[in-house]
């Protein structure tokens, strides 16, 4: 007899242990289905109002990027240079998912972002910038630099197929689409 209540017992314990396992995948797995679908959602994750996708720029010299919208999720890992340019892809309260050049995404706090414009040289040549656009005056436009791949520009304003940046004390118009940090179709001043 007794060997029988313990045998119950037994099965007692391991019903409850694997009614509290199941309990705790069923409440997480919920969570991050919840996750998703609000991820689908943008408006629930557009908090200012500003266009998503966006692209802003780093804020500071140090950022760090965490796996979720809190200082509980960990750092995935640092930015080290102020002003890379990144793209806005959600919002959720004051955080902000980006994503970067090589298509890495993580979350940044508000502060940590700027409205100011910059974009990397894109592909693998050197990129010329002259000092009117080719486009508009072939025969006028000087050479005023050549940037090299990845190099980090400021951009001041974008018309057509050309936008003006700044490099240092150097200027000139280049082509748009050399830019990572600029839309084909986007205008601003």
């Amino acid at each position: 007899m007794k060997h029988k209540s313990v045998l119950n017992f037994s099965l007692l314990f391991y019903f409850f242990l694997f009614l509290a396992i199941y309990s705790l995948f069923f409440v997480f797995s919920t969570k991050a289905y919840a996750q998703e679908i609000l991820v689908d959602k943008k408006e629930v994750f557009s908090s200012t109002g500003l266009p998503i996708p966006r692209f802003v720029s780093l804020s500071k010299e140090i950022t760090n990027v965490r796996a979720g919208p809190g200082q509980q999720y960990p750092i995935r890992w640092v930015y080290k240079k102020q002003g890379l340019p990144v793209e806005v892809i959600l919002e959720y309260d004051h955080w902000r998912k980006i994503r970067d050049h090589e298509g890495s995404e993580g979350w940044v706090y508000k502060t940590l972002l700027s409205g100011r414009r910059t974009a990397l040289i894109r592909g693998t040549e050197v990129v010329r910038a002259y000092d009117r656009s080719p486009d508009k005056y072939p025969k006028k436009a000087k050479l005023t630099m050549v940037l090299e791949p990845l190099s980090l520009v400021s951009v001041n304003t974008c018309k057509g197929a050309m936008c003006y940046i700044e490099v240092s004390d150097l200027s000139g118009w280049i082509k748009r689409k050399s830019l990572w940090g600029v839309y084909e179709a986007e205008k601003f001043d």
